[in-house]
């Protein structure tokens, strides 16, 4: 067993991992590092989620079988066994598999079961601006369960990660993109129940690689693509109720919307098949990201909402009932928060595109 001096050493040292200038992907690989140095386990899946839906995306993730996948991400969706949308508490709760008295022949524990599994610590990165990302580490039986002073490493850095993570997804608002290739197309999924792709555009599969890229020769892994059509089957079993999407930021490129829905059923007593579709993220959903990314105060968030309609100093007074002065005070704030120093740049980052500077 891990003394408990080592474990305090594993938080300092996750927490430097913080503070340096690792880029959002190569922070979590490295605090994955540290967590398998010092907790140790046997799989994971660490997954960015929309602030909102708290619909996972972009994984970093090693699992027991990459062809279950599908299966996997699916039952891990529908299943209530510390589902990291019920998570309540302290404010980085961690909850234990092994400690939670669930029914043996749930789906999602009784895959577990199969892979030799003993033990999942859950956890999820949430703040009042939302929830940026949820982690499962996986143990079996040679490593047996995860003990108290264990978890108390996660508790104890779970704040520190989780506003890492939202400052990463911060900064891509400002890094360098390439253009988006306006003639490839729609990109839509096609996929069954079971999650099997059975039609996409060539579109979908150009995002997909941008989202997940592979080694070149291989497919694209579509994880997006089934987490929200996994989250679309958790809706309809009443499993959970938030919307079937992802906003998901694309490194090198933008921020897109994943959603799935349903289509309607063709000459079949059963559901229609699932589609996914893949497109760039609207100004004002983009917006709302970048807001609570930069951990805007809701006036602050409204002041940018405002901004997007050119009003002036006088005219966002008038609106927010508040001072010129006032209005002034926020902007201070919001520039030290975001780094820029103009009005203009701040709604060019927020909406995504070029901006003509508000009067």
């Amino acid at each position: 067993m891990t003394g408990s001096w080592s474990l305090a050493r594993s938080v300092e040292r996750i927490e430097r991992l913080c503070a340096s200038t690792l880029g959002e992907r190569d922070l979590r690989v490295g605090i994955v590092a540290e967590l398998r140095r010092s907790l140790g386990f046997d799989a994971y899946a660490w997954l960015l989620t929309d602030p909102v839906t708290s619909v996972g995306s972009n994984p970093v993730a090693e699992v027991p079988a990459l062809s279950a996948l599908p299966t996997v991400i699916k039952l891990k969706y529908s299943s209530p066994i510390n589902r990291w949308t019920t998570f309540a508490g302290p404010p980085h709760p961690v909850r234990l598999l092994s400690r939670t008295a669930a029914d043996p022949l749930d789906p999602w524990r009784a895959m577990l079961t199969g892979y030799g599994i003993v033990d999942v610590a859950s956890t999820v990165c949430r703040d009042r601006h939302g929830t940026w990302a949820f982690l499962d580490l996986w143990r079996d039986g040679t490593s047996g369960p995860f003990t108290d002073d264990e978890v108390a490493v996660l508790v104890a850095a779970g704040s520190t990660i989780t506003t890492a993570v939202r400052r990463r997804l911060a900064g891509t608002f400002l890094a360098p993109a390439a253009s988006v290739p306006r003639d490839e197309g729609p990109a839509v999924l096609i996929l069954d129940d079971a999650l099997c792709i059975t039609g996409q555009t060539v579109a979908a599969t150009a995002w997909l690689q941008r989202l997940l890229p592979t080694t070149p020769g291989m497919a694209p892994i579509p994880a997006a693509a089934y987490n929200v059509a996994a989250q679309l089957i958790a809706v309809e079993a009443g499993a959970d109720d938030h919307p079937a999407s992802a906003r998901t930021h694309v490194p090198g490129f933008t921020w897109v919307t994943v959603r799935a829905s349903r289509l309607a059923a063709s000459g079949t007593s059963g559901p229609g098949a699932i589609a996914v579709s893949i497109e760039e993220t609207p100004g004002a959903e983009r917006r709302d990201v970048y807001a609570r990314s930069h951990a805007f105060s809701p006036r602050e968030h409204r002041l940018v909402r405002l901004l997007a309609r050119g009003l002036d100093t006088h005219e966002l007074a008038e609106a927010m009932s508040i001072s010129d002065y006032t209005v002034g005070d926020h902007l201070k704030s919001i520039f030290a928060r975001t780094g820029l120093n103009s009005r203009h740049a701040v709604l060019t980052a927020a909406l995504g595109a070029s901006t003509e500077p508000p009067a």
